[in-house]
């Protein structure tokens, strides 16, 4: 009976210390992915500071000279 409590004990101890590990290791997981999407949201909003800094005018582009209005075809996505 002694012997069968040991082992039980010692099963949950090693269910809890690898609950822990888990648990630890998702946490360093997490802030891994979170610093990886802040040097992406940096490299993001510098390349939009850059586009927004470019002189259109200069590369070419123009306002449009007329307008027009062009009607949408009555369709739906379910037929």
């Amino acid at each position: 009976m002694v012997a069968a409590l040991t082992v039980v004990y010692i099963g949950l101890i090693a269910i809890v210390m690898t609950y822990a590990a888990l648990t630890v290791e998702f946490s360093q997981s997490v802030k891994n992915d979170e610093a990886t999407v802040a040097i992406l949201e940096s490299q993001y909003l510098s390349g939009i500071a850059s586009i927004q800094d470019l002189d259109y005018g200069a590369a070419g582009y123009v306002k449009p000279v007329t307008r027009f209005f062009v009607p949408a075809m009555r369709t739906t996505a379910l037929r």
